[in-house]
């Protein structure tokens, strides 16, 4: 029996957490800063290529707990999501699960490090388990996590030049 993977092996035969990345961008502006404006979902949409119409629930905020919903899209199709704060420690790291801390199936974190007169920002993805939302075959989840890698460069720059 063969232990090796190809595009058509089915969510049986594979690893959640073989499909994650991250990606990191200097921008002009201190981790405290960077972090507000991250923290605050409803300012995604101007540097996501994908997320619009972010907002938290009524009363909720940038704290552990908190649920928010979004609108994407990809391919010319578009979706809400709902997600929730699984960390939020402000100016160092800011967390959320598409799905919710118990069941979800995407961690989106940021980690925020000063350095010089600005700030390093790594935006992580992390597959958390296989939904058949997201594709039946590693093909599927390999298409997806390079889809969303190109995403996250792009929300990175926009961030920066943002900011900068």
């Amino acid at each position: 029996m063969s232990t090796t993977t190809n595009e058509h092996d089915l969510f049986e035969s594979l690893d959640p957490s073989a499909f994650a990345f991250t990606r990191r961008a200097w921008v002009d502006a201190a981790p405290a800063l960077v972090y507000e404006l991250v923290s605050e979902v409803s300012a995604i949409g101007r540097w996501s290529p994908n997320a619009t119409d972010v907002r938290f629930d009524q009363g909720a905020g940038p704290r552990v707990g908190a649920w928010f919903s979004g609108r994407n899209r990809k391919d010319g199709r578009e979706w809400t999501t709902r997600s929730q704060v699984v960390r939020a420690d402000p100016g160092n790291a800011f967390a959320f699960v598409v799905g919710g801390a118990e069941d979800g199936i995407v961690r989106w974190s940021w980690t925020f490090r000063p350095q010089g007169r600005g700030t390093v920002v790594e935006q992580s993805w992390q597959l958390l388990r296989f939904d058949p939302v997201l594709g039946t075959t590693r093909g599927d989840v390999d298409t997806l996590r390079d889809y969303m890698t190109n995403s996250v460069e792009a929300t990175l720059i926009s961030l920066a030049q943002w900011i900068g």
